[in-house]
């Protein structure tokens, strides 16, 4: 009789444990701590925001409960006047702010990926950065150069270009990407770049920070005077030296360090 009971609250306990488990979630866990009526439209957006600010860094994949949400923002009307606003401040800092010598050494860096090319296409079919990155697949996608231009950017790089200003391109991709970026590059609008610089063999084991750091040492070196720098991670624009100014596009897909 004792080892009946016994069993049936192991029962009992196991099945309670189940329920509260069943009732355990994201939203759940802040409005107990903050006493909030958060809705997953909040925390969602409030995740993505501090991607931005670059409070949350480091991180794998979006969260499970944001990943629809993440989806619908990168390919929203919001995401496209986000950017629009980055260029439209690139343009005023570009009329006002920035006296360009016109000798042949103004420079700007552009970052390629989600900055001039678009990667949505490849996320939307790979769970809007829900999943890990798998790099070979990426690359098996880059290869086939159909990533679409960001409008917003183009305009930016064909301002700039009118402008006299040499445009430097300096991307996370590899060497062997090289052929298959210029093709996209130019069958979507972009032309009349001054340089690319992809990652080589000796970057490898770099991280993305200190290669781009790296770079833009180097073309100082040469004489290059860098008015900005456009990218959408904060690897592109962060560590010294740097750009007279820096601007950033929203991306809460993936994060490079």
């Amino acid at each position: 009789m004792a080892r009946n009971v016994g069993f049936l609250i192991l029962v009992i306990h196991a099945l309670l444990l189940g329920l509260a488990a069943a009732d355990w979630n994201i939203l759940n866990q802040k409005k107990a701590k903050y006493g909030l009526q958060i809705t997953l439209k909040n925390y969602c957006e409030s995740w993505r925001m501090n991607v931005e600010l670059h409070n949350i860094r480091d991180f794998d994949v979006v969260p499970e409960e944001c990943v629809g949400y993440i989806g619908k923002y990168m390919t929203s009307t919001q995401y496209k006047v986000d950017s629009e606003r980055t260029i439209d401040e690139c343009t005023v800092y570009l009329s006002t702010n920035c006296g360009l010598k016109k000798d042949g050494t103004d420079a700007w860096i552009f970052d390629i990926d989600d900055t001039l090319l678009s990667t949505v296409p490849y996320y939307k079919k790979n769970g809007f950065g829900g999943k890990k990155l798998n790099s070979t697949c990426l690359e098996e996608w880059m290869q086939q150069a159909k990533a679409p231009a960001l409008e917003h950017s183009l305009r930016l790089f064909n301002q700039l270009k009118g402008l006299g200003v040499q445009i430097i391109l300096v991307s996370s991709r590899r060497e062997c990407l090289r052929s298959a970026t210029i093709d996209n590059l130019v069958d979507v609008g972009y032309h009349g770049w001054t340089s690319l610089i992809l990652r080589g063999p000796d970057d490898e084991n770099k991280d993305i920070q200190k290669y781009k750091a790296d770079v833009r040492k180097q073309l100082i070196s040469s004489g290059y005077r860098i008015w900005g720098i456009l990218g959408d991670q904060w690897s592109s624009v962060e560590g010294l030296p740097t750009a007279k100014r820096t601007f950033k596009l929203p991306n809460p897909l993936y994060y490079v360090a």
